[in-house]
């Protein structure tokens, strides 16, 4: 531990010149940048105050139910949500619900984590999946603040990692008074650490809300769209667009209307998804320039942030992206929504879940743009087989739903303030 807590502070200079460069390239937030150096923007509020970090989109909005439920259950606590990235912000800044504020993580600098904890003085502290800084525990261990772990994730390469940190690694895991594990390996893999308290309840996500969506313009793009057949492909990284694009080309024999939405994980790559559109020779909409989807708009690409909810209800059938040239994305949201949902081949991130619902007949699996083109085919053929399908995804997701009770219940001990 203190060889870590040493070589970041060697790295301090450096730390500064990459956090600077991030900031040039937009990948930092330059108004709040002082933040992730504990820097805090707002005042704490008066009362007792849980801190819960979450790295990313995915994981802040897997919490979104648990504080609204924290706020509701026990409305003397006012919740802290700390992200490390400019697209969580900008998607909490619309979600949050009152009673909880939002600031940027501070980068693991035990200097920094020490000023943000004088500053915040949080009662409690949770941290969500795989968030294991160790400057940052450690500070929490020595100022007495419980903290607990939730969604815990854990794969056996992450596991090996650790396990040869030794010493460190079980110094770590102590800090928590309570894990939560997303599965019994996973449980297995925190408890061969040396956590203590872990429990295996399922993952965090399935009680997360459905994405929003604005009912006004989803009616008015039905309107345009019609009765045209319509599919989704959902947070897209790059290559997975010439996957969707050469799909439409195969399909559009048989469905010459067919509108393809595409929706990339990052925005910013807008413009350049809409260069090879045209290069394939398909005629493209750029949702940022024209919102409206046009008789003649084969694609219809979406740059915008938090609309996801939008599309999924737009489009009867989804291929979640990220899982073809990536470790996936989530395949609950879709599901949850009544969508026929699709996978590719690399679902690492949501392993257990896809093998779930895999079994549960709640989902397919695709592993090539070809698979991909026949299994939307017998889809669109079969409206039938593709309702079942949507039935069968958001049945299991429902069947889920109680990892959020029992998350509050074993939370209980700790905001009831017995434990504290």
């Amino acid at each position: 531990m203190e060889i870590y807590r040493f070589l970041t502070w060697l790295a301090a200079p450096a730390l500064h010149v990459y956090l600077r460069m991030r900031r040039i390239r937009g990948k930092e937030d330059r108004t709040h940048f002082p933040e992730r150096f504990g820097i805090a923007s707002l005042a704490r509020p008066e009362g007792r105050l849980v801190w819960c970090h979450a790295a990313s989109v995915g994981e802040s909005l897997s919490v979104l139910s648990l504080i609204e439920a924290i706020i509701k259950n026990f409305p003397e606590w006012k919740v802290l949500l700390t992200t490390g990235t400019v697209s969580s912000a900008k998607l909490l800044s619309k979600r949050l619900p009152n009673g909880a504020i939002h600031q940027y993580v501070p980068v693991d600098k035990t200097s920094y984590v020490a000023r943000f904890l004088d500053h915040w003085r949080p009662d409690l502290a949770l941290c969500v999946e795989s968030e294991l800084w160790p400057n940052m525990l450690s500070e929490l261990k020595r100022r007495n603040i419980p903290a607990a772990l939730l969604n815990g994730r854990m794969s056996e390469k992450t596991f090996g990692r650790w396990n040869l940190a030794g010493g460190m690694a079980r110094e770590i895991m102590k800090t928590f008074s309570l894990v939560l594990a997303q599965t019994g390996e996973e449980g297995d893999r925190f408890s061969a650490l040396g956590a203590s308290n872990v429990h295996c309840i399922g993952n965090l996500k399935f009680a997360a809300a459905p994405l929003p969506c604005d009912e006004l313009e989803l009616d008015r793009l039905r309107l345009q769209a019609g009765t045209r057949p319509v599919w989704l492909m959902a947070s897209t990284h790059q290559g997975e667009e010439e996957t969707a694009l050469s799909v439409h080309a195969h399909l559009r024999a048989q469905w010459p209307d067919l509108l393809t939405i595409i929706v990339p994980r990052h925005p910013e790559r807008g413009e350049s998804i809409m260069k090879l559109i045209g290069r394939v020779g398909l005629r493209g909409v750029l949702r940022s320039r024209q919102k409206n989807i046009q008789q003649q708009t084969e694609i219809y690409l979406v740059d915008t942030m938090g609309e996801l909810g939008l599309f999924y209800r737009l489009a009867s059938v989804v291929c979640v992206g990220g899982t073809f040239t990536w470790k996936g994305h989530n395949p609950i949201e879709p599901a949850q929504l009544g969508c026929a949902v699709l996978f590719g081949p690399d679902m690492t991130n949501f392993a257990s879940i896809a093998e779930e619902m895999l079994a549960s007949r709640a989902a397919f699996q695709v592993h090539s743009a070809n698979e991909l083109a026949v299994r939307l085919e017998q889809l669109l053929s079969a409206p039938e087989d593709m309702f079942a399908l949507a039935n069968s995804g958001r049945a299991f997701v429902e069947q889920k739903r109680g990892v959020l009770e029992e998350t509050l219940r074993l939370l209980t001990p700790w905001l009831s303030g017995k434990n504290l």
